[in-house]
């Protein structure tokens, strides 16, 4: 086995720090994968992504939106309905999670969530 070599740690790029302080938080990568394809209403977006609830959503989107990566647009009805869409530096992100989603392909093994025990 090799030693570690008494060397200082790289400083973590401060590029780093930033999207993974965004696109890190749970949520945040699934929403963002929903709205590659097209513009989307809330309400299908809530459906597109199991297990998330309409709040946890909302502060989501409300994120994506600060950080310029998502515009919320109210479609005047009736009935008046929200949809979503990435902007030109939101769409700009699908190189890499397509990237991503072939290294999970290759080195994450899928969790079999039937099998796990349940939880207390």
């Amino acid at each position: 086995m090799t030693e570690p070599v008494a060397e200082p740690c790289k400083t973590v790029d401060g590029a780093i720090t930033r999207v993974f302080a965004l696109l890190g938080k749970r949520w945040t990568g699934p929403i963002v994968a929903v709205l590659m394809e097209h513009p989307v209403h809330f309400a299908d977006l809530h459906r597109a992504i199991p297990g998330i609830s309409e709040r946890m959503l909302s502060d989501r989107l409300t994120e994506l939106g600060a950080a310029g990566l998502v515009v919320r647009e109210v479609d005047e009805g009736p009935p008046l309905r929200v949809s979503y869409r990435l902007t030109e530096a939101g769409g700009a992100l699908e190189p890499a999670l397509k990237e991503l989603a072939a290294w999970a392909e290759r080195h994450l093994p899928e969790v079999d969530r039937s099998a796990a025990p349940a939880a207390c």
